[in-house]
């Protein structure tokens, strides 16, 4: 079946990314939250971003007219029945996501596919809570979804090739370039991200070099966009810290084992930028400061 029809379950920073490029893309979008407050609040996030864009000339008005016209919101799972994909982006919590696969599954056409843009978790756990085991893929975009282009479409063991193909393409025609991988944790990226993260804690916590410097060195010595230290107090420091919790219960290997240092500050609530405080203090955003002192 050709996907023409878009559903996205939840709208939160990443539903609601998924949901503007859909729109944007073309496709008819429905947009589901558990409740009207949070509804108004995605949909703000994306009117906003495409006010954004047409401020820059990157899409003209009638573009962004065309692309939130496209999109339709409800509080009910029923809205998505007639959609021919549904992308869950709702909390990271495995239970939580097979609750509401279950009710999903009784509300939606049987042909729908259904993927989910879980970072880490297991599509196959998730997929055994409906009756569609070969129409169930993971579709992992990144944050934020409209200027991130990579999309991990993720199989599993009973997916069917064709639907695998067809999320595979659909991918493309939201301008995403999409890599093919499987069913095991952390997929690529975060597969080989975290444990790259992970380790430049442990070089701090035994005195290779500070902060700044270990920043630095991945900055202007490998070209990346920003150092480790940085990445973590964005990406979110107990959001690294669960997801490699995910992958040292699946792999058992040291390399995906939170350092003592990651513990403690997500002990205290030192999440990085979204708090104030990681590895770095952003009491004066424009300039972060680097907290070498953690160690003593």
């Amino acid at each position: 079946m050709a996907i023409q029809k878009v559903g996205v379950l939840g709208l939160g920073l990443l539903g609601s990314g998924i949901a503007q490029v859909s729109a944007q893309a073309g496709f008819p979008t429905v947009v589901v939250e558990v409740d009207e407050k949070l509804v108004e609040r995605g949909l703000g996030m994306i009117r906003k971003n495409l006010g954004r864009m047409q401020e820059k000339g990157t899409i003209t008005a009638a573009q962004r007219e065309t692309a939130e016209g496209l999109i339709k919101s409800s509080t009910e799972l029923a809205a998505l029945a007639e959609c021919d994909i549904v992308i869950e982006a709702i909390v990271e919590n495995l239970a939580k996501k097979r609750e509401v696969y279950e009710r999903l599954d009784r509300e939606v056409q049987p042909n729908a596919i259904f993927a989910s843009n879980t970072s880490s978790l297991s599509i196959t756990e998730m997929m055994t809570a409906t009756k569609r085991a070969s129409k169930f893929i993971g579709m992992h975009f990144f944050n934020p979804v409209p200027v991130m282009k990579l999309v991990e479409v993720v199989r599993t063991v009973a997916t069917d090739p064709q639907v695998f193909e067809e999320a595979f393409g659909f991918a493309g025609k939201l301008g995403k370039t999409a890599v093919r991988t499987s069913d095991r944790g952390g997929f690529i990226v975060n597969r080989l991200l975290v444990p790259y993260m992970l380790d430049a804690i442990r070089a701090f916590e035994q005195g290779v070099g500070s902060i700044t410097d270990i920043d630095n060195g991945l900055k202007l010595g490998c070209g990346h966009p920003m150092g480790p230290f940085t990445l973590l107090d964005f990406v979110g420091l107990d959001t690294t810290h669960y997801i490699a919790g995910i992958m040292f219960d699946e792999f058992h290997e040291q390399r995906f084992a939170s350092p003592a240092l990651l513990k403690r500050l997500v002990n205290a609530g030192w999440y990085g930028r979204k708090t104030g405080r990681g590895f770095y203090d952003y009491s004066d955003a424009a300039a972060p400061r680097p907290l070498d002192d953690l160690l003593r």
